[in-house]
Parts: C-alpha cells; structure tokens; sequence
C-alpha cells in the first residue's frame, strides 16, 4: 500500500540521517567565557570539524544545581573550581576528568560615554555622585559576584555604595546592566572587558588580585555525557598551548 511504503521511506531517510548527524558535545559554560569560548571552538574546529559544539552560558552555581539533576551536557566549564570539585565528590563525573583551565579577574568597567575616568578614580569611581547603580553578579550563585563584593569590601567602599548596587543574574548580564545605561558602573569578568566590541565601548581598571578571593577556574566531564570522546578532546585542547593562549588573550591567567 502506498502509505506504508511512504512509512517505510520516511523510516530510512530518519535512520540515514541519525547516521551521518555530527556528534553533537553539550558545554555548560561560565558565562564570564561568553566570547573566549567561542574562539575556542571555532579553534578547535580547525583541527576536527567532525563534532558539533552547543555551549550554555549562565552562572556557575545555576549551572551546578542543574547538574546534579543530571542536566544534559557533557561538559561543564565553571568559573569556580569548587563546583566541578561537589560533582566528583557525588560521583556525577567520570573519574579523573577533574582540571583547573584558569584563574579569574575582575575590573571596575564603564560605558565612554559616561565620562567617568576609571583609569585615574580606581574603585573611587564608585563613589561619584553621577553613579547611581553599581552592577555586579550575584554573589549567592556567581563566583565574580562573591570577588566584586569582597573586593569593595576590601577597598573599603562597600558600606557606603551598598544601596546603589544591583545584581545580574550572571557576568555577561551584569555588563550588560552597564552597556544598557541601567548602571553606570559595573564589576565585571577582564575576559568580558577584553571582548571584540565591549573593549572599543568601554574602559576599565583592573582590581588588583590581592583584594579578592582567587577566582579558580575548572571543569571535569559529566559521568552521563553521550561523548566522552569529544568531551576528552576538547578539554585536552582548551589546556594545550593553542588553547591557554587564546584564554590569555582574554585575560585568563595561568597561575
């Protein structure tokens, strides 16, 4: 009958194209990585275009009390080491794909356009009249939220500027809150303040990394991923020198 050999097409052609489909690798990604991470891939797919790379950007917390709900990805990249530490100690990663890729930094960053000299005011900035938000991550689930405040309260500014704050869900919306105009000045991740087109925007003063709690960035594969194979390589590749290199460029150090 014509309907069954219409089934029996569809069936083929579905199965055909489950064969020849690219692996696909799921990445739960910091979101201070929103813009390394890409060139990393597009890096990466230099070498094997054979895997199709879907990266997830948000707060790292977010992203682990997900994951120990089993969330679907194969890879997690977390802005704090601890995270990825938790998964193993539960056994929800494969053994041994434990690694540190990073450390951290944060800047004092604002729009141009503002005309706040944050070169030369440094954490003063924060106390111009003309600032009326100070944007930061939240510190309860984001790791450079917890730098930002340790970091004003370090520098002693935190007690007087406390009422201007507010909080991005995460880094990448925590710039965005400044390159909105929502906030006038924000703490946010170097490798954001260093992307292609926010750099040209903005400008920054680097916190000195004495103020704030090292900012420990690592990863592991998650014991349920569908490709331990594509997982493997592409942390192999992003702790290769091509890769370190590329995360440099974006003010990731090594140490």
């Amino acid at each position: 009958m014509p309907w069954i050999r219409a089934l029996l097409f569809a069936a083929m052609l579905l199965e055909t194209t489950c064969a020849t489909a690219p692996p696909t690798l799921r990445i739960a990604a910091a979101a201070d990585l929103r813009y390394a991470l890409d060139e990393l891939i597009a890096a990466f797919h230099k070498h094997d275009a054979s895997v199709r790379i879907e990266p997830a950007y948000g707060s790292s917390g977010n992203f682990y009390a997900e994951l120990l709900n089993r969330a679907p990805f194969d890879l997690y990249l977390s802005a704090d080491l601890e995270y990825p530490r938790k998964l193993s100690a539960r056994g929800l990663t494969l053994q041994g794909c434990l690694f540190r890729y990073a450390v951290g930094r944060i800047v004092v960053w604002t729009d141009r356009a503002s005309g706040i000299d944050v070169e030369r005011l440094q954490m003063d900035a924060l106390r111009q009249p003309e600032v009326l938000h100070i944007a930061i991550a939240n510190p309860q689930h984001a790791p450079y939220g917890r730098a930002a405040e340790a970091a004003m309260r370090r520098l002693g500014v935190y007690d007087e500027v406390r009422a201007k704050i507010v909080m991005g869900e995460n880094i990448a919306q925590t710039l965005e809150l400044v390159q909105s105009g929502a906030a006038q000045v924000g703490i946010v991740a170097l490798s954001l303040a260093r992307a292609p087109g926010v750099s040209a925007q903005g400008r920054y003063w680097e916190v000195p990394l004495d103020a704030y709690p090292r900012i420990e960035q690592g990863g592991t594969i998650l014991k349920w991923t569908r490709q331990p194979a594509a997982a493997h390589a592409f942390s192999d590749f992003l702790l290769a020198p091509e890769g370190r290199a590329i995360l440099k460029r974006y003010g990731f150090s090594g140490e």
